[in-house]
């Protein structure tokens, strides 16, 4: 069992990694220009994401892939063992990682403000789309708890996360998004090792998680002007921040006047 979940984990971390590979070809030109510069650079970028979410999709009424589920399901799980509960912290842990680097000084390339933003509209499309698409695929949980496997939201949350913990700090240290990634990637075996979730629900989680922060760099300089204008006077700001546990969503919001 210990090779295959470290068989898995170097997978998930090698998908990533590629995926972070095609985004330095392109020079991830919306993000440092807000612009599409070039159609081959976006498609590089969502290249391994969407073939992640592709995957799980099919996945639903694939029958080959539903044994596999089976099969990774019958060398991971726990079994009738305890499980962990780290999960449900380390799904936070890059990001929380990107504030912390931040506090001590170590700058990424957006001030606190932006990267608040950044935030929120990430995890507001992650959240969304994986609450949808539990509501719609209805997918029981390999433990037969509940009927919301598809997709993980753990794994969305952590996902999305590294995503941007590698924007803000790629140029500073690529070591510092490859330790994000490891931290998604590992969720997303832990989800599996409790019995919470397929294969399947972990590839999409992970793919849902990468697009949804993509997105929220995209359009960030449209809801930056929307929110903020281009006048340094604006006395007024507003921050909306997600919560999301796996089962419930919601959003807190913060005026500034």
């Amino acid at each position: 069992m210990k090779r295959t979940i470290i068989l898995l984990f170097s997978i998930c971390n090698i998908l990533t990694v590629a995926a972070q590979e095609e985004i330095i070809i392109g020079k991830d030109t919306l993000i440092n220009q807000s612009l599409v510069t070039q159609k081959g650079s976006v498609y590089k970028q969502l290249l391994v994401p969407t073939v992640l979410v592709g995957y799980g999709v099919v996945g639903l009424a694939n029958h080959g892939i539903k044994d596999f589920n089976t099969t990774v399901r019958s060398r991971v799980s726990k079994g009738q063992g305890d499980g962990t509960t780290i999960d449900d912290y380390t799904r936070y842990a890059p990001l929380v990682s990107i504030y912390a680097l931040n506090i001590a000084g170590i700058k990424g390339k957006h001030n606190y403000k932006d990267l608040t933003i950044i935030v929120a509209t990430s995890h507001l499309i992650m959240a969304g789309s994986v609450m949808g698409l539990k509501s719609l695929c209805k997918e029981q949980r390999p433990d037969g708890s509940t009927d919301n496997s598809f997709p993980s939201g753990h794994t969305a949350t952590a996902f999305a996360g590294a995503e941007i913990m590698w924007q803000e700090y790629k140029d500073v240290s690529p070591w510092y998004g490859v330790a994000g990634y490891a931290v998604a990637s590992g969720t997303g075996v832990l989800r599996m090792y409790n019995d919470r979730h397929w294969f399947t629900d972990v590839a999409t989680g992970a793919g849902i998680g990468i697009l949804s922060t993509k997105l929220a760099y995209w359009l960030h300089p449209f809801i930056q002007k929307q929110l903020f204008g281009n006048k340094e006077e604006n006395k007024m700001s507003i921050l909306g921040l997600p919560f999301y546990n796996g089962e419930q969503a919601g959003l807190s919001v913060v005026i500034k006047f």
